[in-house]
This record gives C-alpha cells, sequence and structure tokens, in this order.
C-alpha cells in the first residue's frame, strides 16, 4: 500500500494548539477527506508538545504522487501550517507494509 506521512512540530507552537488542530479536523479536515477519490484512509495523530501528523494511504502511485507535490507546493499555507505557525518539517512517501482490523472493529469519526 502506498503511505505519505505529513508532520508538523509542535515545539514551538502557541499553547492550546494541540485542542485547536483537534477542532479543525473534526469540523473541516474529516469531511474534506472522506470520500476523497484516490485515498484509502487518513489518520490524525499527535504528541502534545511534540509533533501533529496526517498518514495518507493511497490506492494509486498516481494519486499519492499528485497529492504530495500538491500539498509539497501549498504546505507554508495548508491550514495545519496556519494553526500551528510553521510549515511542516517532514513530508515522505511510505510503503505501508500491512493494516489489521481488530476485533472491535474500525471506527471513522472525526473525534474520538
Amino acid at each position: 500500500m502506498l503511505g505519505l506521512t505529513v508532520r508538523w512540530s509542535l515545539a514551538d507552537a502557541p499553547e492550546g494548539v494541540e485542542e485547536q488542530l483537534a477542532a479543525y479536523v473534526a469540523e473541516t479536515s474529516h469531511a474534506r477527506f472522506t470520500g476523497m477519490a484516490g485515498l484509502r484512509f487518513k489518520t490524525w495523530r499527535q504528541v502534545p508538545g511534540e509533533w501533529f501528523e496526517g498518514c495518507y494511504v493511497f490506492a494509486t502511485s498516481e494519486a499519492r504522487e499528485d497529492f504530495q507535490r500538491t500539498f509539497t507546493q501549498d504546505a507554508p499555507d495548508a491550514p495545519g501550517s496556519r494553526i500551528i505557525g510553521s510549515p511542516p518539517i517532514l513530508i515522505e512517501a511510505c510503503d505501508i507494509v500491512a493494516v489489521a482490523e481488530g476485533w472491535d472493529g474500525f471506527e471513522a469519526s472525526p473525534r474520538c
């Protein structure tokens, strides 16, 4: 599977940025990526005070390459960059080796 990781540092981000990011994901970003052509799924992760990241899995290499190219060009103005106050520190294509769904199933939710 074809992955892409986009990571921002939160080391110098304003206080309370984690909650602002979670609200942005719940109110805007989740809906933007739900049903997106070429995307299998996206997860958002953060470690407070350290980093915030989007992890994408694409259906085709063309979908990943198109998204990565466009995102990289616009990264300084991306919503995450504006909220955090700096561009991503990492935009990296990767291979997803496997995905397992546990007994309790997968939950697609804007906020857990």
